[in-house]
């Protein structure tokens, strides 16, 4: 049997890329009976037959998950959003800064069009993302700016690239790699987004080593895996004040005597992320609730 990476996924055919050579594999009976999903990222073993295809036998276990979208084998995630056009979002970009904590994975956070920005704008924003922990790159494809910087942080890791449509992901990627040729859409003037230009999930090769994923654009964020006490780990500034909190299972909501709400009175954590957190708890009681 040959060993290799699912780089795409497409009509219950797998692409297994081992080496140069990339097989088109179906999945062996017994996977399917069981209801196995297979995400692009999977390693695999797999049995070379007749015409250059090939059956899937073993899927080797995973070292990482992310759920949405669903990739295996991650090393990191970089979201991605645009600094305008459209106008940067911060609590979409807290949403997703969630389902990455969620998922256990190192992130960057890369803002794109720099050159049709307000510098002075955007310059505090990543400040505050950068004391909070993040990794954060400024982008433009255009003039180049930020792309050397992020090829090193992508060579030899698997990447998985996500945020809402309109970010310009697949242009980032093109400049990374220019043997890419992807398809980038145009910005709907009418709605203020992009158009969904990438319609599956797959595995890109760069160049030196390294794989990077091109996902769907997303426009929204769902918390349903989520319990109440385990947001605020999702937050890494609200995770390092809960532990000198007055109740041990303060969510830093209506309880008095909480550490993290007196830290955003003083300053010591944003107040937009705070509302960030309030609002997604909102959202996790009320699907607990069933309404």
């Amino acid at each position: 049997m040959a060993q290799g990476t699912v780089i795409k996924a497409y009509s219950s055919y797998y692409y297994v890329q081992a080496g140069d050579t990339v097989t088109m594999c179906t999945l062996r009976g017994r996977f399917k009976k069981e209801r196995f999903s297979l995400f692009v990222g999977d390693i695999v073993e797999f049995v070379p037959a007749a015409g250059g295809k090939g059956v899937i036998e073993t899927i080797l276990p995973r070292q990482t998950l992310l759920k949405r979208p669903a990739v295996a084998n991650v090393n990191q995630v970089v979201i991605t959003f645009a600094a305008a056009r459209p106008d940067f979002n911060a609590a979409l970009l807290n949403r997703f800064l969630v389902l990455a904590e969620m998922s256990q994975l190192e992130t960057v956070i890369v803002i794109n069009k720099m050159d049709l920005a307000d510098t002075e704008m955007i310059e505090p924003i990543a400040d505050l993302y950068r004391r909070i922990g993040y990794t954060v790159i400024l982008v433009s494809t255009r003039t180049g700016l930020g792309i050397p910087e992020l090829s090193q942080i992508l060579h030899q890791r698997i990447t998985v690239f996500s945020g809402p449509s309109g970010a310009g992901k697949s242009s980032i990627l093109n400049a990374v790699e220019p043997g890419l040729s992807l398809v980038t859409g145009v910005l709907s003037e009418k709605i203020g987004r992009g158009k969904h230009t990438t319609r599956h999930a797959q595995l890109l090769p760069l160049p030196g080593g390294g794989f990077v994923v091109d996902t769907p654009g997303l426009s929204f964020t769902e918390f349903t895996d989520l319990k109440e006490m385990e947001l605020m780990h999702c937050f890494p500034e609200i995770s390092e004040m809960a532990s000198a909190c007055r109740f041990n299972t303060c969510l830093h909501y209506k309880e008095p005597q909480c550490a993290v709400k007196q830290a955003v009175l003083d300053g010591k954590i944003a107040e937009d992320r705070y509302a960030s957190y309030i609002e997604i708890l909102d959202e996790i009681k009320t699907n607990k609730r069933g309404f």
